[in-house]
C-alpha cells in the first residue's frame, strides 16, 4: 500500500531579480543550484541569498555529481565546471527536448522525460540510455537519497513527491504539495530536506524528507 501524506514546507527561497522559472535544481553540499532559464544561480541555504551566477542556457534538470554541474539545454546535455563556469562536454538529452529533472546517482544520469513519463538513466559520457523506468505520472524532478529514487510531478493544480519502486515503478510513498505550489525540480540535500523548484512562481522551496 503507498503511504500518503501532506508534503511539510520549511522554508521558501525568493522570488529572485529576474527570474521567471525556476526549473532544475541540485545541491552541491553547501550550495543550491537552481536553472533560471538563462543563468544558473548558487543560492546559499542558510542565509537564502544567491552567492553566484553562470551565464549559460537552462531550461530543465540540474545534477552535480561530486565535481561538475549538468545542465540540461533545449535537447542537449552540457557538463560545466562549477569554477570557471566553462562547458566541458555535451550530450544529446533522451527526451529530445522534452526532458525535465536530472539526478546523479551510480556513476549515471536519471534524465525525466516529462510527458512521456519515464526516467531515463544515461550514460554522462555518450548519453546511450542504459535503462529506462516507466512511470504513473508526469515526471518534473528526480532525486536519488539513500538508495530511493523519489521523483516529483504536476499535473494540472496538483504535484506530488513520489518515491518508487526503480525495479517495478510502483508507487511507494506520495507526499502532496500544497494547492497551488508545484514542483519543477527536485533535489536531496542527502539528510531531511528536499529542495523543490517552483516554477513559475519564481522560489525553490525547502520540504521535509519524512523519517525512515
Amino acid at each position: 500500500m503507498t503511504k500518503h501524506a501532506a508534503a511539510e514546507i520549511l522554508r521558501e527561497y525568493g522570488p529572485f531579480p529576474g527570474v521567471r522559472q525556476v526549473a532544475g535544481v541540485t545541491f552541491d553540499g553547501r550550495r543550491i543550484w537552481f536553472a533560471g532559464g538563462d543563468k544558473l544561480h548558487a543560492l546559499d541555504p542558510d542565509t537564502g541569498q544567491t552567492v553566484r551566477t553562470i551565464d549559460i542556457a537552462c531550461h530543465a534538470g540540474t545534477a552535480f555529481d561530486g565535481k561538475h554541474l549538468f545542465q540540461i539545454a533545449e535537447d542537449r546535455i552540457h557538463r560545466i565546471d562549477p569554477q570557471t563556469g566553462e562547458i566541458l562536454a555535451t550530450i544529446p538529452a533522451p527526451g529530445g527536448g522534452g526532458d525535465s529533472g536530472m539526478a546523479w546517482a551510480e556513476g549515471a544520469l536519471w534524465v525525466g522525460h516529462h510527458r512521456e513519463r519515464k526516467i531515463h538513466q544515461i550514460d554522462p559520457e555518450t548519453g546511450e540510455v542504459l535503462r529506462s523506468i516507466e512511470t504513473k505520472r508526469f515526471v518534473t524532478g528526480v532525486t536519488w537519497v539513500d538508495g530511493e529514487l523519489w521523483h516529483g510531478d504536476w499535473e494540472g493544480d496538483a504535484s506530488q513527491l513520489n518515491r518508487i519502486d526503480p525495479d517495478t515503478a510502483r508507487v511507494l510513498e506520495t507526499l502532496d504539495m500544497p494547492p497551488d505550489t508545484i514542483c519543477s525540480g527536485l533535489e536531496s540535500d542527502g539528510a531531511d530536506r528536499f529542495f523543490c523548484g517552483g516554477g513559475n512562481s519564481g522560489k525553490v522551496r525547502a520540504v521535509r524528507r519524512p523519517p525512515r
